[in-house]
């Protein structure tokens, strides 16, 4: 095989993998067609964010809270991802569900972002995306669409979160 032809094979390759991921990440993920529901919270800078204010970004909403030991896990990994992708339009919204939002900037002393916190103390937004799981992950698209609602965290999600991700990107 020429270098060429080896080249070529691997681009194909890695979009075959790549399409292979996808489909075995949402395969054990929830269907999640449809318009993503729209909400409005308040953030841990102090003002307000909507979702609605993001259509035409792909948006990662991560449902975690501060006693959530996969939740600690996978947040250092979203940051890796905010930081490779927000220049591209991607951006994560993490929805914190503790009662008591503190609890929440406790652990984000330890665990710092740059990604905007919500506060969902009252579980309006959790119960409206029927949040069943610590964590939970929703990929909404470019057009405000749900593409994949993930249940749990296990280490080597975010592999498959970033592949999805590339994808919506390119769409």
């Amino acid at each position: 095989m020429n270098s060429k032809t080896s080249s070529n094979f691997y681009i194909l390759f890695a979009v075959v993998l790549s399409f292979a991921l996808l489909t075995a990440f949402t395969a054990s993920a929830s269907s999640s067609k449809g318009p993503a529901p729209d909400f409005t919270l308040k953030s841990k800078d102090g003002g307000n964010i909507r979702l609605e204010e993001q259509q035409g970004n792909v948006v990662l909403i991560n449902f975690w809270a501060s006693w959530c030991a996969p939740c600690r896990e996978e947040l250092p990994h979203f940051e890796k991802l905010q930081k490779e992708y927000e220049d591209l339009g991607f951006t994560i919204l993490a929805v914190n569900v503790d009662e008591d939002p503190s609890k929440a900037d406790l652990l984000l002393n330890e665990i710092p972002v740059s990604f905007p916190v919500l506060y969902d103390d009252n579980d309006k937004v959790s119960r409206l995306y029927d949040v069943r799981a610590m964590p939970t992950t929703v990929i909404v698209d470019r057009d405000g669409n749900k593409r994949v609602t993930h249940y749990g965290y296990k280490s080597g999600d975010e592999a498959k979160y970033k592949t999805i991700v590339k994808a919506l990107l390119r769409e």
